[in-house]
């Protein structure tokens, strides 16, 4: 994918490692990106995609039975003629019910079969692990989605125009397959954006979200109830848990909940009316007609700059994904993972765990009584490598038949995964779960559950492979692995303890001893211009933190190597942050990504590292040099 290019690595390991492949890559019109994590998902997405086109000939059996009905929603999803045929026909009685409410007197009558129906609530509810006691469930409340990415948009006037204008126009068109008139859809949109500008006042933006810790408000229920007064939540709760329902209610944002009055009210309720019509048209969409669910994805499409909707074949083969995730990752992991490289993963995993609590042991800043529970918690973080033994049974409750449409089968499944997570309240949290499918290309860190999983589409060319140098491998996968460990200690994550509780137990002073490393963080990447914009050194500090963890453990193995190859671990921690991106995408990551823009995750960590400057003989007059004073290593 990559070859050296003639920029001296002292001057930009980036564009030195990848420089040359940056000039003649394309990025696919349907994509905003390619390279590194993107090809590789791609690869995975092709290789699946054949499977399933010759699952739904007949041509070979998948193995699974649960497999079958993925392919018989595949098929369905294929059938755009009679997905033409009924067009949005399928959410008319959804539409004439929200149409129709008179009162929110009338909406709280009807709102838990709204609710049910899929209609868009004015606050997003579910059920998510108590942070307290994560052995048990709580009931959360989110703020409802806004039109525009984030609310900082909403400050910059020309920004705010330009996406409304887009969103509005895509609306405008989905509106007319609605049994709405022209004049309708013109006071519906209005309506929408201004009951959406109420919401934004009280919203989070995405730099408040990036401190997920503090998005854990636990609120007696009554005061809940009170709050959202008018809005009937305690009707809808009795309905789904009678005696069961919650006594506290977990607030992402209080702010939102403290002000719902001055957003749901008699006088604004035929604004939520609107807006709920043109978001539940917009939520449902994609189950629709081709035509309808190609015009669904042209707001998003702009703000990335795709210029393109992928094929038929490949949305199917999304929405089967998305609903049968599980299933799908056992398939491609019994299939395609080779267990020679699961051990050696595992292993290497161990062995970073155990450099990881050498360093800790051996840190200067953190007392003795702070180690030992650093240590406690890392030698509790359990491995979850390539693929689970199984699936959740629950996936044998997604059956499809011939007899039902596309929109009727996606819509149950999708009901049936929500009502699932909804069942979860009063029933204890599920330790062995895992957050990612094996065909995902992607790897986690889960504070709530204190473990780390590695997918097996990872597990490949340049993150790892059993044919690459060691070093190589340490560069890519391993600082990758530690990277995930080390977000158990960074600014979030060391609010957790080694069960995955939110709890206190740091040492007064050693806390704030890591605040202003975490401050120096920050600050070594804020303000840095890209691409038309700059970095926010607040939004992007948790995955630096455990960039620069990954690294620092990393290179500390290196040094256990005989005759280690330190220019083949940096060439490859180059390689592994390839991308290539359409600049509109670009400019939406650094308002919305808590990851560093992959050119500067590449270039920057380097620079904090001793092993660095002796691998190349980095010195003050390179672009790679910085200053010792300047440099950090937190872990």
């Amino acid at each position: 994918m990559s070859s050296e290019s003639t920029v001296r690595v002292q001057d930009d390991l980036y564009k030195h490692v990848n420089g040359e492949w940056l000039k003649t890559a394309v990025i696919p019109d349907d994509k905003p990106t390619t390279g590194g994590f993107s090809s590789l998902r791609d690869e995975v997405e092709e290789l699946l995609m054949s499977d399933f086109d010759k699952f739904a000939k007949g041509e070979e059996e998948p193995g699974l039975p649960i497999m079958e009905d993925a392919v018989r929603l595949y098929r369905k999803a294929l059938d755009t003629s009679a997905r033409a045929e009924s067009a949005m026909k399928p959410i008319y009685p959804l539409l004439e019910k929200i149409r129709g409410l008179k009162s929110i007197a009338d909406f709280n009558e009807k709102a838990f079969g709204l609710f049910k129906e899929s209609a868009v609530m004015p606050l997003q509810m579910g059920v998510m692990e108590d942070w307290k006691d994560t052995s048990r469930h709580c009931f959360a409340l989110m703020d409802p989605v806004l039109f525009l990415p984030d609310t900082s948009y909403y400050e910059k006037p020309v920004m705010k125009l330009y996406m409304k204008t887009l969103f509005g126009k895509m609306m405008s068109k989905l509106l007319e397959f609605t049994p709405l008139t022209k004049k309708e859809r013109r006071q519906y949109l209005k309506d929408a954006f201004a009951f959406d500008d109420l919401i934004r006042r009280k919203a989070l933006s995405s730099r408040e979200m990036a401190d997920y810790y503090k998005l854990y408000n636990p609120m007696d229920a009554a005061k809940v109830y009170e709050c959202l007064a008018p809005f009937d939540l305690a009707a809808i709760l009795k309905k789904l848990y009678g005696e069961g329902a919650p006594e506290t209610i977990v607030a992402a944002n209080p702010r939102f909940i403290e002000g719902f009055k001055e957003i749901f009210n008699e006088k604004t309720f035929p604004l939520y009316v609107h807006w709920c019509y043109i978001f539940t048209v917009k939520h449902h969409a994609p189950a629709l007609s081709v035509e309808i669910s190609e015009l669904s994805k042209q707001y998003e499409n702009k703000l990335t700059g795709v210029k393109k909707n992928p094929s038929v074949e490949k949305q199917a083969y999304r929405l089967a994904s998305e609903l049968f995730d599980q299933p799908i990752g056992v398939y491609y992991g019994r299939r395609y993972f080779g267990e020679a490289a699961k051990a050696d993963v595992t292993e290497m995993v161990e062995r970073i765990i155990a450099t990881y609590e050498k360093r800790v042991a051996g840190n200067e800043f953190l007392a003795e009584e702070t180690k030992r529970k650093a240590i406690k918690k890392l030698s509790a973080i359990r491995i979850k490598m390539g693929y689970p033994d199984d699936y959740d049974e629950f996936y044998d409750r997604l059956k499809v038949s011939e007899e039902e449409s596309f929109f009727e089968a996606a819509e149950r499944l999708f009901a049936l995964t929500r009502d699932r997570e909804l069942e979860k309240l009063n029933k204890p949290t599920d330790r062995g779960m895992w957050l990612m499918p094996a065909h995902m290309v992607n790897a986690c860190y889960d504070p709530f559950r204190n473990d780390i999983t590695f997918p097996a589409a990872i597990l490949q060319k340049p993150f790892y492979s059993l044919k690459q140098k060691p070093e190589e491998n340490l560069g890519g996968i391993g600082a990758v692995i530690g990277h995930e460990i080390s977000h158990a200690f960074d600014n979030n994550g060391s609010h957790f303890d080694e069960n995955g509780n939110l709890s206190d137990w740091w040492k007064e002073e050693d806390f704030k001893t890591f605040e202003e490393k975490t401050k120096a963080m920050t600050e070594q990447f804020d303000g840095i211009p890209f691409h038309g914009g700059k970095v926010n050194g607040g939004l992007v500090v948790s995955e630096n933190i455990a960039d620069n963890g990954g690294m620092a453990v990393t290179l500390d193995m290196m040094h256990d190597l005989p005759g280690a190859d330190f220019k083949a671990y940096f060439l490859n921690w180059g390689r592994i942050w390839c991308m290539k991106a359409k600049e509109s995408y670009m400019k939406l990551l650094l308002t919305l990504d808590v990851h560093s823009p992959c050119e500067l995750r590449a270039n920057m960590m380097p620079r904090n590292f001793k092993e660095w400057y002796e691998a190349f003989g980095v010195k003050d007059t390179d672009g790679m040099y910085l200053p010792e004073d300047k440099r950090i290593i937190i872990w």
